[in-house]
């Protein structure tokens, strides 16, 4: 959720303070006997604006709503960063780390019937952004909505809903994430990695080892994104596994198998969880690995205090 401003902040002297403050010396300059009411409408004032600087939650789980592309950021041929734009300045959508949103669509059928298709997607943006959010979107020539994304012109809008999912992050829950993403599994992984990092001046001690498994280097998507946060946090740590390497590649080659799970991930343990999110045979694999390597054995459908959770 969004971090909650600190009272010293500077909005709250531009937009509160300063101006309770204006009014009420301008009133002792003009006239003392007024002083009191100058208070009372100071006070007012600044419960009112105090009110329209906190961050709005505009997500609704059960109606859709639309939101305007504002910004569409290609990284490569079928891969980009759509960004939407909220419905004010401290609007956030309101999305606990961990959970994603619903995007519907009216896709046009192979018949020429029209039906309504509803996929999942997790932002790589989150609440201490307000204003808007940004979705990592790869289009697939089946992708109903992957496709229609990436159809969109700037001004056009998406229908929204959320938030959805059994996984919500709070800090400390466990001491150590093992995580295997595959593909466009990478932006759960990413949400809640980011706000560990974000939380440790806080006291957020996790520690989080991922394995992100793709089939070429041109794959490997916010690369460079997820090399800063591992040097700029050494709690985080990052395994890339690639199908295809490049000549003189030094990393993990192929599936992720259950001996890159017991050399990179950690070993099982109480305060020990799995994350996976990838392709679902992908999926499948990793769950009978790691019931072999100890861990608990993962459910069909994930719930938030299984040792194995996927996405």
């Amino acid at each position: 959720m969004a971090d909650p401003l600190p009272l010293t902040s500077r909005k709250y002297f531009d937009a509160v303070y300063i101006p309770a403050g204006l009014l009420v010396f301008g009133t002792y300059i003009v006239k003392k006997e007024w002083l009191p009411y100058a208070a009372l409408a100071a006070v007012l004032l600044s419960v009112w604006k105090y009110g329209t600087l906190q961050p709005k939650k505009v997500l609704k789980p059960d109606t859709f709503q639309e939101f305007e592309l504002k910004e569409k950021t290609i990284i490569s041929h079928n891969v980009a960063i759509y960004r939407f734009k909220l419905p004010a300045p401290n609007a956030i959508l309101g999305l606990p780390i961990g959970q994603h949103i619903s995007i519907g669509a009216d896709i046009k059928q192979p018949d020429g019937t029209t039906k309504e298709i509803v996929r999942s997607y997790t932002p790589i943006s989150g609440d201490h952004q307000p204003g808007y959010f940004d979705l990592l979107v790869k289009s697939y020539p089946t992708g109903n909505i992957s496709k229609h994304l990436a159809s969109l012109a700037v001004g056009q809008a998406i229908k929204v809903r959320g938030p959805k999912g059994a996984f919500v992050y709070t800090p400390n829950m466990v001491r150590h994430f093992g995580m295997v993403a595959g593909g466009t599994g990478i932006t759960p992984m990413l949400q809640v990695i980011r706000a560990i990092i974000r939380g440790r001046p806080t006291g957020d001690k996790t520690q989080v080892d991922l394995i992100f498994a793709n089939v070429s280097t041109q794959d490997i998507l916010l690369k460079e994104d997820l090399d800063q946060l591992a040097k700029e946090d050494s709690g985080f740590r990052v395994h890339y596994v690639l199908d295809q390497p490049p000549e003189g590649w030094t990393g993990g080659v192929g599936y992720v198998t259950a001996d890159m799970v017991t050399k990179w991930l950690p070993a099982p343990a109480p305060d020990v969880k799995i994350l996976l999110c990838g392709p679902p045979p992908m999926i499948g694999g990793l769950k009978k690995a790691t019931e072999g390597l100890g861990f608990q054995k993962a459910r069909p459908v994930s719930k938030l205090e299984d040792q194995v959770f996927a996405f």
